[in-house]
């Protein structure tokens, strides 16, 4: 008995003895600030440049403390936690890597040090001034390391700092219920996205659909993604065609000490993968309203702007280049009301105009679809009237006004309205003509697929019409995310009328496309079963058919254009190809090309492709 006593008070002695110890470890870390920051870039995934740098601490690989984790849980777990925060960002701040401009600094914050008296005492104010930096250049990442008890007090603390220019995001959104609930009551700027839903999104169709949900909310909130622990290519090629705001990782940037370069074949994939989220679906470009601009070199004087003004009553606007690409805006009235100001003439007139011009003017390609332009110059805070830039391959090319801008979304609404789909909203039989007529007439290649539901009669007679409808709008909805996944810019989708759909697109690979299109539908169209499992439908005639339910036939005509192509060989084709798709079993796509050189062409020569995982 006395031998167990004595065991355990040996084990508690050796426990207090370490436990001393590791405070005496922890204190001498404090004391010496041994502790260093390294930072990891975080990249925009719309143009590939580096938006910014999150603040990674890190301790000597002698301190006892195996891991930056281990360290704030064995302070939090020892009520040191505060202290250890603020020396953290003390020395994140000091040797940052932002330097200002737009580049941001994203400071960890454990939810714990909300709580800490000295946490809204100026003291970060005073370090980033030592360092050239401002308060909108900081962002505030709370962790998840401990759960927010208290969300009245922190948001009393957060909207102190929002007040004086800070932001704020949300860290490992998606790997608990408690950073979703640090979204809906602290409406943060930006969400980081756990790395346990972006490792291998690409293929897990769930990781897919959570990404898909929190990138639409946040679109809805004005809430920027962040995805983390971006490693391989395809995962960030997949996050940036689903709209993904920033990425960050191994892939784009390891956690240094110095400035990060991301490789140049990254950024221009991100580029040209950020176009088929952008552009998907879009039939009217910025580049149908860009009038011309007068242009000034930013060197120029502002006396020369504003005589330019005086002679030219109707120049709203003016742009400011340097060697033809666009860097800032200078509009009149603007212009004007400095001049008017008290000394204002004596103060300006005789400065260069890159002194008053706005440098940061919303400034857009070509190519970028009207409403996205719109959206974008509507959710300006302010300015909000301004005259849009735009650029043709980087340079110069014009500027369209809000007004033209919103007067040709609503008349092409309008028109849209008078022959789309009253069911899907898709573009119509009319729009459908207009639009093969003017592939058909740029002579290049494109590919257009038909799509049509087998056994929708049965279903509708089984089902009823209100599903049946349904059926059909998730039939529209399927082609079109297909699309933004495997298509291209300005591809085009309609509605041709009942169950039969048309997309036309531009990529090289449509067979993907038709491949994406069939996985899509086939995963869910279960969920209009009710549950019940079906091994037969019947047929036009009533005859029973063995098979799993509805499935979707794809005609794929590639449209070669090396020779001429009327609409009629285009529905004749597609006619057969129909008749060939429709005899198959389960949802399957069927090809052929026309428009080839004189010497091969004749009649369409295709080959059946069966979706490998059909029934």
């Amino acid at each position: 008995m006395n031998m167990a006593a004595d065991q355990e008070m040996n084990r508690s002695m050796k426990r207090d003895e370490e436990h001393a110890f590791a405070r005496e470890q922890f204190l001498q870390l404090l004391r010496h600030k041994q502790i260093h920051t390294v930072y990891q870039p975080i990249v925009s995934l719309k143009d590939g440049i580096i938006a910014g740098y999150e603040a990674l601490t890190r301790v000597p690989e002698d301190s006892g403390f195996e891991s930056p984790v281990r360290l704030f849980e064995y302070a939090e777990k020892e009520g040191l936690i505060y202290p250890l925060d603020r020396l953290a960002r003390e020395t994140a701040i000091r040797n940052s890597l932002a330097m200002g401009g737009r580049e941001l600094l994203f400071i960890n914050i454990p939810a714990a040090s909300l709580q800490d008296p000295q946490f809204a005492a100026g003291k970060t104010i005073e370090l980033l001034r030592d360092r050239g930096l401002k308060p909108e250049h900081v962002v505030f990442e709370i962790t998840e390391r401990s759960s927010i008890h208290d969300f009245a007090a922190a948001k009393q603390v957060l909207e102190h700092y929002r007040s004086q220019g800070y932001r704020i995001a949300i860290d490992d959104a998606g790997a608990g219920y408690s950073s979703l609930q640090a979204i809906a009551e602290l409406h943060p700027d930006f969400i980081k996205v756990d790395r346990s839903l972006v490792q291998d999104i690409h293929l897990h169709k769930t990781k897919e659909y959570m990404m898909e949900t929190f990138v639409a909310f946040a679109g809805k909130l004005h809430i920027e993604v962040i995805a983390e622990g971006i490693e391989c290519e395809e995962e960030l090629l997949f996050l940036t065609r689903m709209g993904v705001h920033y990425g960050q990782g191994y892939l784009l940037g390891k956690p240094g000490t110095e400035k990060a370069d991301v490789a140049p074949g990254l950024i221009q994939q991100i580029v040209q993968q950020r176009k088929l989220h952008d552009y998907a679906g879009s039939a009217w470009a910025i580049e149908d309203l860009t009038t011309p601009i007068q242009k000034f070199d930013r060197k120029t004087l502002i006396s020369e702007v504003a005589n330019y003004f005086k002679k030219n009553g109707q120049a709203a606007g003016a742009a400011v280049v340097s060697d033809e690409v666009p860097v800032g805006l200078i509009m009149r009235e603007r212009l004007f009301q400095q001049l008017a100001g008290q000394y204002g003439f004596s103060l300006f007139w005789n400065r260069t105009i890159d002194q008053v011009m706005d440098d940061g003017p919303l400034i857009v390609d070509e190519h970028m679809p009207v409403e996205t332009v719109s959206q974008l110059a509507t959710s300006r805070d302010t300015n909000l009237y301004d005259l849009v830039l735009i650029t043709s391959d980087g340079r110069l090319a014009g500027a369209a006004s809000i007004r033209s801008i919103l007067e040709y979304i609503t008349n092409a609404r309008m028109e849209t309205a008078k022959v789309a789909s009253p069911l899907t909203g898709l573009p119509g039989n009319l729009q459908i003509h207009r639009e093969l007529n003017k592939r058909l007439q740029e002579n290049k290649r494109f590919s257009a697929i038909y799509a049509d539901l087998d056994y929708f009669k049965w279903f509708n007679d089984r089902y009823g019409f209100q599903k049946g409808d349904q059926l059909i709008q998730y039939t529209a909805d399927v082609i079109q995310q297909a699309i933004v996944v495997c298509g291209r810019p300005f591809d085009f989708v309609g509605h041709i009328g009942g169950d039969d759909f048309i997309a036309l697109t531009s990529t090289d690979m449509p067979e993907k496309l038709c491949v994406e299109v069939i996985r899509r539908f086939d995963e869910g169209v279960r969920m209009f079963y009710e549950d019940e499992d079906w091994s037969y439908v019947e047929d036009r005639s009533g005859n029973r058919v063995a098979t799993s339910g509805v499935t979707l036939s794809l005609s794929l005509l590639v449209c070669e254009n090396a020779s001429p192509v009327t609409l009629e060989e285009i529905s004749q084709a597609s006619a057969r190809l129909k008749k060939r798709s429709k005899s198959q079993s389960g949802s399957v796509y069927v090809s052929a090309r026309i428009g080839l050189p004189a010497k091969e062409d004749g009649e369409p020569v295709g080959s059946a492709y069966p979706n490998s995982s059909s029934s």
